[in-house]
């Protein structure tokens, strides 16, 4: 007898926990096929993760999941919009119920065609996904690159620019930030700067006076998301983020660079960060944003 089709419905927030299984597993599975397996532990990932991915559940523009029969989510798809930047956050199967169409159902829900001025996927390597997202008008146009390693790994890290001047992010600044924002990459993430001023060390940089950049810290370790008016500025304000980093005891920094940002990336290298295996590609239906000076979310669901 053949099995009941899965109930394609639309997220809410009591459906978070599960959609992060879903993610783990099918992360999971990618990495092995790609020859880099991994071993998380979702009992030390789930408490990292939540506030993330309640966050993005509030603020998505669609997010529809799919239910078997047992109440099980076999796969989720989620989107974000902020002004003409339409973005596909998450797109995840089970690995038992992919290429079987279910994928498809979900997409076309979340991230429908002809919606937004700019459409955005940060995307796996996963042939089959990217297949999907060609369809959906989006083409690959640059690798986001992920630097690891400790905070301070070389003598004199994180001494500040002396002509910079790092202030705490606070509510009363985030339209100084969103400002900023708009100058990197055209759009700004509008609401969900409040979470990142309320969840992680944010600072505004400024020189004489003048907002010059910005740049947050995860708990954790994850940098970004980070923009500057002058990919000049990127060294100093990642070694105040990194300087930050080991203040508070964090013993491991990441980063997921553009792959045109070379004055952060150079830097970060010369810091003695390393490449991560894990690779993602930024899709979208047409150029846009100046990535020379800008370093997206951590960990990078999102620009």
């Amino acid at each position: 007898m053949p099995q009941p089709a899965p109930i394609i419905r639309r997220g809410t927030l009591a459906d978070s926990r599960q959609a992060f299984d879903v993610f783990l597993e099918a992360i999971v599975d990618l990495s092995t096929r790609l020859g880099a397996p991994w071993e998380p532990r979702p009992d030390e990932m789930w408490p990292r993760m939540e506030s993330l991915l309640a966050m993005l559940a509030r603020h998505a523009a669609e997010w529809w999941v799919a239910e078997g029969v047992d109440g099980q989510l076999l796969g989720y798809a989620r989107s974000m919009e902020r002004g003409g930047l339409f973005e596909l956050s998450e797109f995840f199967v089970r690995p038992a119920h992919q290429s079987g169409g279910l994928g498809r159902e979900l997409l076309e829900r979340a991230f429908p065609a002809g919606r937004g001025e700019v459409r955005a996927i940060i995307a796996t390597i996963d042939t089959r996904a990217q297949a999907s997202y060609y369809r959906s008008g989006t083409a690959a146009r640059f690798p986001i690159l992920s630097l690891v390693g400790e905070p301070g790994a070389r003598s004199g890290a994180g001494a500040l620019d002396p002509t910079l001047e790092a202030v705490t992010a606070t509510p009363d600044l985030i339209p100084r930030l969103l400002e900023l924002e708009r100058n990197a990459i055209e759009f700004d993430r509008g609401d969900e700067m409040r979470w990142l001023v309320d969840e992680r060390s944010g600072f505004l940089y400024r020189r004489a006076g003048r907002p010059i950049g910005y740049g947050f810290l995860a708990p954790r370790g994850g940098i970004g998301p980070v923009g500057t008016d002058d990919p000049a500025d990127l060294p100093a304000i990642l070694d105040h983020l990194e300087r930050r980093a080991a203040e508070l005891g964090i013993e491991e920094i990441s980063a997921d660079l553009p792959g045109p940002n070379e004055a952060g990336i150079r830097h970060l290298l010369g810091r003695g960060l390393k490449f991560d295996t894990f690779v993602t590609l930024l899709m979208s239906s047409r150029p846009f944003g100046r990535f020379d000076r800008f370093i997206g979310f951590a960990p990078p669901f999102v620009l």
